[in-house]
């Protein structure tokens, strides 16, 4: 796509989160800070719509000049559809969790029935083939993993956005440097540059949040980019991981030392390492800045290792991670009784 394009996307999204904040507010869709809460401030509520639309609106754009393949929009369009409308719905009247649940296996099982086929793994010098049934059965517990740590990890100002931009965009680029011309690339930067709209908004000090509907969306949009582009030679699955890390290492490490603790881990907290370190420096800039810092210096170039040097590829996931869960530990996720 032209700058030109990118830049009128850029706009809309701009302008649409503009426009929800003054229905949000209108309409008294406000998040209420709580004992659990890392905000203090009533805040306005739903403005990833705004990513959402402008995000679909340049997929159209890209499908009706051939970018994009058709099996890809629909796996992308149809599951996300849901898992955002389902999150709207909830931001208004609260579901069930067995509802929630409900619609993001549906949303999961209708993933990867319109991604046909799932591209294989290396580990060290063992190809998985995971176009079989532990495969897909694998695959769907990961995303849905993916759908509700994003939703986790969405918890102060900006760090969903800058993720979201950090993420599509290192796998943009590693795509780009490899010379992977028959790449979805561009799809992924209409992602980022919707989301970098509505992150104009969202910077600390924000003044309107995500919402569920539009952090289930993207954390299960990005999953499933993981598995359509990775049948190309230029990304892997562990490149994905690695640039996914932050989020990834945060949520997982925090589950695991509450189911540990026997804290009820399936209640809303505010223990994740991202929120203990936003009350610790008392800012929310700082810690979405940190995670920025890590995205571009310390994950993004292992990425694109693993990416290019196929064989070392897990070498590089656990070079990434390390350090980052030993940094979860020693912050304190999962303690505490909040």
């Amino acid at each position: 796509m032209s700058f030109w394009a990118l830049f009128v996307l850029f706009l809309s999204s701009l302008t649409l989160t503009g426009l929800v904040r003054t229905y949000t507010l209108k309409a008294k869709i406000i998040d209420i800070p709580n004992h659990r809460s890392s905000h203090s401030l009533p805040t306005p509520r739903g403005g990833g719509l705004a990513i959402i639309l402008s995000f679909l609106g340049g997929t159209m754009i890209l499908f009706l000049l051939g970018i994009v393949r058709e099996n890809h929009v629909w796996a992308v369009c149809l599951p996300g559809g849901l898992v955002a409308v389902i999150g709207f719905i909830d931001d208004n009247i609260q579901l069930s969790a067995k509802i929630r649940f409900m619609s993001h296996v549906i949303s999961v099982v209708l993933a990867l029935y319109l991604i046909k086929k799932l591209p294989s793994l290396q580990f060290l010098n063992i190809n998985l083939v995971l176009n079989c049934w532990w495969g897909y059965v694998l695959v769907a517990f990961v995303l849905i993993w993916f759908l509700n740590l994003f939703n986790f990890m969405d918890g102060i100002d900006g760090i969903a956005s800058v993720e979201t931009i950090c993420v599509a965009g290192g796998a943009a680029s590693i795509m780009w440097l490899n010379k992977d011309a028959s790449s979805n690339a561009p799809w992924l930067i209409c992602l980022c540059v919707a989301t970098l709209g509505f992150l104009v908004w969202n910077w600390p000090p924000a003044k309107i949040f995500m919402g569920d509907g539009c952090s289930g969306f993207l954390g299960l949009l990005l999953g499933i980019f993981a598995l359509i582009t990775s049948e190309k030679a230029s990304i892997n699955i562990w490149s994905w991981l690695i640039l996914y890390a932050v989020f990834i290492v945060d949520a997982t490490v925090t589950l695991i030392c509450r189911i540990i603790r026997g804290a009820p881990f399936y209640l809303a907290h505010r223990s994740h390492a991202y929120q203990i370190l936003s009350r610790r420096w008392g800012s929310h800039l700082k810690v979405t800045l940190a995670v920025l810092g890590i995205n571009i210096f310390w994950l993004f170039p292992l990425a694109f290792i693993a990416a290019r040097y196929n064989e070392y590829a897990f070498v590089a996931v656990l070079v990434a991670l390390t350090p980052l869960v030993w940094c979860a530990v020693k912050i304190g996720s999962g303690t505490g009784n909040i």
